[in-house]
């Protein structure tokens, strides 16, 4: 029997990095409604003909595949025939919208010949809805991971600076040369600096006694209070941290989208805290009308909701929540950009202005507030919007519980928290 070799050619999607183009999909992946912001709570931009065509966009404008693929694919454009051309790169596009399938980045109903016959134009028709996608965890722990390493990388950090080990940390990570140990230090002993210490004592000792008087050499190292040296280092406390997102409908209006950076935000945050802060807690509370917590998995999800900002319901979620966490520290970090514009009252009833800060309102919320600091909850205020009285509102609330007000853009946004998160984190002990 006879073999015939032919050169291996290999496949497109060989070249085409696959985490580099989630990456590239991230807008659409965490979409929170803004490509039709007054259209409720629809499933418009979780279709199989979205995602087609952000692959799209992706391929010839985002740099996932090389210049020399894309001649490869388009061929010669004199020569070619152009049905040929579109047939062939639909084949592509679908051929990597399953392998996103079969490596758990989305999930799409089993059979796909739906689609392809409405894309064709076979089954179009009121009966036939697009075909929908779902985000799988594994995608949104992926972007948080690339959204931390970008945010990092901007800070100046090459990288996450800890590795795994088989031991347990006691939250002091040595930063200088030992000291001698005094009253008040922390005893986090350098052992090696204080048995050093005691041997030089006892030999100095041993040679301020006459030859007939020194004591018999002897293999125990005695220990005295004055060789006893300590680390420096850095204090790494606990925190308890609840995000309060403002998911309002401003946070999608007016051309631009705040919500999508907000949650990608988030995501990072979780990374941090999973990776270098695992002692840590993190709890995600979105506001609008009123005010929920939900679970930190489903973030990447969650769409913008109802029209009002109801800050002070948000404030009160999230102290009840920090108040059943025993941490160091506990935080509020608040995104919004809209000024308080509802207040749930006792009975239930969500009392709204959409003008914002009515006084009754603002007094409530600072009531809320100054709640917080009572229970010893710092609150710091990541404003998306530059408007002279919720800039004012807001000073107020940093004011009251002695926390700080950022001023930022949905670009710089994650650059700010986590480099507030990180500062805070740390301070020197002896």
């Amino acid at each position: 029997m006879k073999y015939r070799y032919t050169k291996f050619t290999g496949d497109l999607l060989d070249e085409l990095d696959l985490e580099d183009l989630v990456a590239k999909l991230s807008d659409l992946l965490l979409a929170s409604g803004f490509s039709n912001p007054y259209g409720g709570m629809n499933d418009e931009e979780r279709t199989l003909q979205a995602l087609h065509d952000a692959i799209l966009e992706a391929l010839f404008n985002g740099g996932v595949l090389p210049d020399e693929t894309i001649q490869k694919l388009l061929g010669d454009p004199a020569d070619g025939d152009q049905e040929q051309l579109r047939s062939k790169l639909e084949e592509l596009i679908q051929q990597i919208i399953e392998r996103m399938g079969e490596q758990g980045y989305i999930s799409t109903p089993p059979d796909l010949e739906a689609e392809r016959e409405r894309r064709a134009g076979r089954a179009s028709g009121p009966n036939q809805p697009p075909v929908q996608f779902e985000v799988t965890d594994k995608t949104l722990d992926f972007l948080g991971y690339r959204a931390l390493r970008d945010l990092l990388g901007s800070l100046g950090k090459s990288s996450f600076g800890r590795h795994d080990t088989r031991e347990q940390a006691t939250g002091v990570e040595t930063t200088g040369a030992p000291k001698p140990y005094e009253f008040g230090d922390t005893l986090n002993l350098d052992a090696a600096a204080t048995l050093l210490n005691a041997v030089a004592r006892e030999a100095r000792e041993r040679e301020a006694l006459a030859p007939s008087l020194q004591p018999p050499a002897s293999r125990r190292i005695r220990v005295s209070h004055e060789d006893l040296m300590v680390v420096q280092g850095e204090y790494q406390s606990s925190c308890a941290t609840v995000l309060m997102l403002d998911c309002s409908h401003s946070m999608i209006l007016y051309g631009e989208d705040r919500f999508t950076p907000a949650k990608r935000v988030a995501l990072a945050l979780a990374q941090l805290i999973k990776n270098q802060y695992p002692g840590d807690a993190l709890k995600v509370v979105l506001f609008h009308d009123s005010a929920e917590e939900i679970p930190l998995a489903e973030l990447g999800r969650v769409r913008v909701g109802p029209y009002y900002t109801n800050t002070r319901e948000g404030l009160r979620l999230a102290r009840r929540i920090l108040d059943r966490q025993h941490k160091d520290m506990r935080q509020i970090i608040m995104i919004t950009d809209g000024k308080p514009s509802a207040l749930t009252q006792p009975d239930g009833r969500i009392y709204k202005n959409a003008f914002g800060l009515d006084p009754f309102i603002v007094a409530e919320t600072c009531a809320e507030v100054a709640a917080c600091r009572k229970s010893g909850i710092m609150i710091n205020t990541f404003m998306l919007a530059r408007d002279y009285d919720l800039v004012s509102f807001v000073r107020r609330v940093a004011e009251i519980c002695k926390g700080k007000a950022y001023f930022t853009t949905p670009y710089t946004l994650g650059q700010y928290v986590l480099m507030d998160y990180m500062d805070k984190k740390t301070k020197t002990i002896h």
